[in-house]
């Protein structure tokens, strides 16, 4: 026979007060571990407190408790509060999470009338609209700093729109842009990131407090008025599906995903815009490391973790995915597994943003080598095909050919379009004249990008004023 585990000689526990007369022992030892909560949802208890004060008065409202004891539940409330922000409050894992820590800890302090509070109402809508109130109160706070990052980029842009850079695709040099407006593509992405919050937000601000268990409840509630005094639109309208569905959650890690892509993107950049080969910009020693063995490194990892950052967040989404898929209604345990990855998401996402505007207001870009670099490989090809095809009237595919042409005796010399001569030129297309010379520079060619949401620097300009008036 083997020595017994210490879990089985351990004595056997008191049976959980909250659960009433159907348990006549407590939860083994890793029952409780497994089954309580309260490590990480203590996060909820703001939300917690002020859903349960707005509980409380519709249920004096409505008869359904005393005056009296709506008051000294508000009170006790209060005082829970104050013990938790001053960090006296002491959260027992025997009572498993946030909801019945403080609900016993207010029967503790005002005795019957806190034992009323939970009339009419379930710990599955009490968890779920704790919940939502969360994920809003982070939705609201993630926008401001999706702001603050659009307007440090605008103002970059503002700064650098006239200043070339080369563009690239496939990580090779395609045509000339500027620095400002590439700033700006980002603006653009962040935006539509706000525009997904502001949507998630929408759609989960529907109240499921009065939804009880699943099936709603024979008290007289007032659904509208809890509602009203937690800010949301309205109560939702299934009692199942309120307690049920994590889809906000979803909705809201589905959009820190995408987001945390665009900003491992932008980090990306800066990685390689770094690097010594590039050197593109530089990063100050507020945002860089150096090396242990190496002293004359500067590394940009700040960029790496907000680059990095994409995997928690894409895999919280996929963790959650995973938990909800197989669930039928209503309510199940698995659920319990719905916050970590929320509240881990929304901590990557907030200090990725943080960093990341930091990097943005720091890095100093080196304009010469930018400009150097623009006109490199080819980049005014492109100007000398849309040349051929605005002076000479070719078809686009044979301009194409032509320039390709030309292209390779350039190679070939080892010089760029502009240094071959005239000659060499009208050799592939006789009708070539002096004027060709004038779209094969950096500055003609990003000049002459003059369509809308095109790199013109008087574009850029305008579209960069507009985004900081925008976000003021």
């Amino acid at each position: 026979m083997t020595d017994p585990t210490p879990a089985e000689t351990q004595p056997e526990p008191a049976a959980n007060l909250q659960w009433g007369g159907r348990f006549a022992a407590g939860p083994a030892a890793v029952m409780q571990r497994i089954n309580a909560s309260i490590g990480f949802d203590r996060r909820l208890w703001r939300q917690d407190i002020t859903a349960s004060r707005a509980h409380a008065a519709m249920l004096a409202a409505r008869g359904i408790i005393g005056a009296e004891d709506a008051a000294a539940i508000a009170d006790g409330l209060g005082a829970i509060a104050a013990e938790i922000e001053s960090g006296t409050f002491v959260f027992s894992e025997a009572l498993e999470d946030i909801h019945m820590n403080v609900e016993a800890r207010l029967a503790e302090r005002i005795g019957e009338a806190g034992k009323r509070l939970h009339t009419a109402r379930s710990r599955n809508d009490q968890v779920a609209t704790d919940f939502r109130l969360w994920v809003r109160e982070a939705i609201d706070g993630l926008d401001a700093q999706l702001a603050g990052l659009m307007r440090a980029l605008a103002a970059r842009a503002a700064e650098h729109a006239a200043d070339p850079m080369p563009g690239f695709t496939h990580l090779q040099t395609a045509q000339p842009v500027t620095f400002g407006h590439h700033l700006l593509a980002y603006v653009e992405m962040l935006s539509r990131d706000r525009g997904r919050l502001a949507d998630a937000r929408g759609r989960l601000n529907e109240c499921p407090l009065g939804a009880a268990a699943l099936a709603g409840t024979s008290f007289p509630i007032d659904r509208e008025a809890t509602a009203a005094a937690l800010g949301f639109a309205r109560p939702m309208a299934n009692s199942i599906d309120a307690v049920s569905d994590r889809d906000f959650a979803l909705e809201f890690l589905a959009a820190g995903a995408i987001s945390a892509m665009h900003l491992s993107r932008l980090a990306e950049e800066i990685v390689i815009w770094c690097s010594a080969p590039y050197r593109f910009v530089t990063l100050s020693d507020a945002f860089t490391t150096g090396s242990s063995i190496m002293p004359q490194k500067r590394n940009p990892d700040a960029a790496e973790l907000v680059r990095a950052k994409t995997g928690r967040m894409a895999g919280a989404l996929v963790g959650l995915l995973t938990v909800m898929k197989g669930l039928p209604l209503a309510y199940a345990k698995d659920m319990q597994e719905d916050k970590e990855p929320v509240f881990d998401a929304a901590d990557a996402w907030s200090l990725a943003l943080a960093a990341m505007a930091g990097m943005v207001r720091d890095l100093r870009p080196d304009a010469a080598r930018l400009a150097a670099f623009a006109g490199a490989g080819f980049a005014t090809a492109t100007d000398l095909a849309d040349f051929l095809v605005r002076e000479l009237k070719l078809p686009f595919r044979t301009a194409h050919h032509v320039t390709g042409r030309l292209v390779a005796r350039a190679e070939a010399r080892g010089v760029d379009l502009a240094a071959l001569s005239l000659a060499e030129m009208q050799a592939e297309e006789p009708r070539l004249t002096e004027a060709v010379y004038s779209v094969l520079s950096v500055a003609a060619s990003i000049a002459s990008r003059t369509s809308f949401g095109g790199t013109a620097p008087a574009n850029v300009a305008a579209q960069a004023a507009r985004w900081l008036a925008r976000l003021a």
